[in-house]
């Protein structure tokens, strides 16, 4: 049996196969060692029912997560996972090898990635070439759900958000300018706050204050990370990834083609590709 993982900063998608046919699949709170230490992994690990029943059985488990960037951090989930699933081989990488895999296979490509976090990168068919992208929620992710929370937030409490649709926001939320600062400002994983907006922005996306919103992050993003990649590597496709590519994915199509550039393809979660890519290997 393998175990497929793929991991944002919110959620961490599970596929547990045998003979490439699904055994089991849900849903855990997001493992990113950026935020989270082998103890916090392991805690949650322990308290989820079909992974208890299902940990002597697996023999592989492949994740792949947001934050698990470099050896340090990726050894943080690794040896959190050793310890609950004993009698498996365990392979971590991080969430651009998992979105290349999916979308490429073992040809080349440039990969992006529209989630809670943004990030893009150049695979050779092998591996994924390092650049100076992925500097996280403060510095970059241009484009992603926490760069348009941020912004959302900014809109709302500095009243430049229009009338009618701040009303619909405090509806939802009901947020005063003292509990949104305190989650940004104080309380932990503040990333995983800004992009809880996401689900709501992109079932607001016709509203012309949402619609400029997300255009201007997606121009930012291109500008920032594809179209560098592009003029290195001019005949590589594009494919992105995301729950905001998919989401936006008119105006993700529209702001390329402003940027003269074209995206081959866009799928939401790169799991289902990754279980068929593993299944076939073991």
């Amino acid at each position: 049996m393998i175990a497929v993982v793929y991991s944002g900063s919110r959620y961490a998608n599970w596929k547990l196969a045998e003979k490439g046919k699904i055994i089991s699949e849900f849903r855990t709170p997001g493992i990113n060692p950026f935020f989270s230490d082998e103890s916090h992994i392991t805690q949650f690990l322990n308290k989820n029912a079909q992974l208890i029943n299902n940990a002597e059985k697996i023999n592989w488990v492949y994740f792949f997560g947001a934050g698990a960037s470099s050896k340090e951090r990726q050894e943080i989930v690794t040896n959190a996972l050793a310890s609950f699933f004993r009698f498996s081989k365990i392979v971590v990488e991080h969430d651009l090898k998992a979105a290349a895999l999916a979308t490429c296979g073992d040809e080349k490509g440039i990969i992006g990635i529209l989630g809670s976090g943004s990030n893009a990168a150049y695979f050779d068919g092998k591996k994924i070439c390092e650049n100076n992208f992925g500097l996280g929620y403060i510095l970059g992710d241009e484009g992603s759900g926490n760069w348009l929370g941020r912004r959302l937030l900014k809109s709302y409490l500095n009243d430049l958000m229009p009338a009618e649709f701040a009303e619909k926001f405090k509806k939802k939320y009901d947020l005063d300018r003292t509990q949104i600062l305190d989650k940004v400002y104080r309380q932990e994983q503040p990333a995983l706050f800004l992009s809880s907006f996401s689900d709501f922005l992109i079932e607001n996306k016709s509203d012309p204050f949402i619609k400029k919103l997300t255009t201007d992050g997606f121009d930012l993003y291109f500008k920032t990370y594809i179209i560098p990649l592009k003029k290195q590597y001019p005949n590589c496709q594009i494919h992105m990834l995301g729950l905001l590519a998919v989401g936006f994915k008119e105006y993700l199509i529209e702001v390329a083609k402003n940027n003269n550039l074209e995206i081959s393809s866009i799928i939401r979660e790169p799991i289902y590709n990754l279980l068929k890519y593993y299944a076939n290997k073991n």
